[in-house]
């Protein structure tokens, strides 16, 4: 890139929560977003040390902030405490260490022309962007990834009405200042228009989101590192129905051992978490209190071993809890059509990802909550594992990918989005 296409670029600052290397699914989307902008804008981006998991490596806790950039993209990293994913507290002193420290970070970066956020964490993202776009007088663009105070009443994380109005009040506050509203399903832009009564709802778009299909994709079977992870992990030789990412309060995981149990006799059967999250120990006591000897627990795999974990699969879940359409997208979903792999869904009906598996076929999806069917889809699958259905399933859904959902596609669309304010 020339010294004059460089000076050339407008400046880009992102808040971003958590930025690579941490495992945060929207941290490695916001990186790619960022990687692609580059040619257009000069970006830079405010985040948290790394520590999705909850700890903070000893090389980060000396001072408050650490410039750094990787592959052309400065970071500010502010440190944060340490956290527990299973006491509230502790996560709510890290967050607000996050968001007061974001704020002291504005100050350490020049003039801005746009200003980028996230709604992560809830509320506060939002309101970072109104924070930058006033101090740096920039365009604002705020990008939601999951709406709350709706997330949080569908899980009843809270159920304090005082608590959940001034949520509502604040991010409602949020997207009338952004220049532009960008979310990431249909369904979404349904949950924005409902929120204003359908007045003065706020300029907006919808792009979805994306996994980079030249680094995750379908492999042999006989892959010698997709055997290496079966061996590592104890899943030669069985039918492996995968999940795969958070295990949050967002996907009724809790209630789905429910139906596992009922195929704990199937020695041919594994069913394989990969990931961590609030109720990983929940899931792990119910599976010892229950001997299921077929569920094995598995931790988060590097980003670049995510390939080969998700081509271990050979089928691979999709869910959400009720209540969750129009709030968010399991981003998760990308991840799996990418692989190839047929998904079983748990998912309501007009959702983003439930229209992507009913659009191209390339799984069997139910209505959250409804486990008679749930148990029903397992049951289909296990039957029609040896038959050609499940490889035409993974190639419907590798297709509608490659044409769709490519990191290219939903980049440009953000460069014209971002441009156009």
């Amino acid at each position: 890139m020339s010294k004059k296409l460089k000076n050339d670029r407008r400046k880009l600052l992102v808040y971003a929560h958590y930025y690579i290397p941490d495992v945060a699914s929207t941290g490695q989307i916001l990186k790619e977003l960022a990687e692609g902008l580059l040619h257009e804008f000069d970006i830079t981006i405010i985040c948290v040390v790394p520590s999705y998991t909850g700890k903070v490596n000893d090389q980060y806790k000396t001072k408050m902030f650490y410039k750094e950039e990787i592959n052309g993209v400065k970071i500010i990293r502010i440190r944060v405490p340490e956290f527990s994913k299973a006491n509230k507290i502790s996560r709510v002193k890290n967050i607000l260490a996050y968001f007061i420290g974001a704020m002291l970070a504005t100050f350490k970066v020049g003039k801005m022309d746009y200003v980028y956020s996230i709604s992560q964490p809830p509320i506060l993202g939002g309101l970072l962007g109104v924070w930058g776009k006033w101090m740096k007088q920039a365009k604002y663009i705020y990008n939601i990834q999951d709406f709350n105070p709706e997330q949080t009443m569908a899980v009843g994380y809270s159920k304090n009405k005082l608590i959940l109005k001034a949520m509502m009040w604040f991010d409602k506050f949020s997207c009338k200042q952004a220049d532009k509203v960008i979310v990431v399903g249909r369904d979404m832009v349904e949950t924005l228009k409902d929120r204003f009564k359908g007045k003065k709802v706020p300029n907006h778009t919808f792009i979805n989101n994306w996994i980079d299909e030249k680094e995750i994709y379908p492999l042999p079977v006989k892959h010698e590192k997709v055997i290496a992870f079966k061996k590592k992990y104890g899943l030669q030789d069985k039918f492996i129905i995968m999940y795969s990412g958070n295990l949050g309060l967002y996907y009724d995981l809790e209630n789905l051992m429910n139906v596992i149990e009922k195929f704990k006799a199937r020695e041919d059967v594994v069913f394989a978490f990969v990931g961590e999250g609030t109720i990983r120990e929940n899931l792990v006591q119910y599976k010892e209190k229950h001997n299921l000897q077929n569920v094995t627990f598995i931790p988060y795999q590097d980003k670049a071993d995510l390939i080969y974990s998700l081509n271990a699969g050979d089928v691979h879940w999709c869910l959400n809890a009720k209540g969750i359409k129009g709030v968010s997208v399991p981003s998760k979903l990308y991840g799996i059509i990418a692989a190839g792999k047929p998904i079983i869904g748990a998912l309501e009906k007009g959702t983003e990802a439930r229209l992507i598996v009913e659009e191209t076929s390339c799984g069997y999806v139910t209505e959250p909550g409804n486990y008679n069917e749930i148990e029903n889809l397992l049951e289909r699958f296990l039957n029609e594992k040896d038959t050609i259905l499940p490889t035409e399933m993974s190639e419907r859904g590798r297709t509608y990918l490659v044409k769709n959902l490519t990191k290219d596609v939903s980049i440009k669309r953000y460069i014209e989005e971002i441009k156009s304010c």
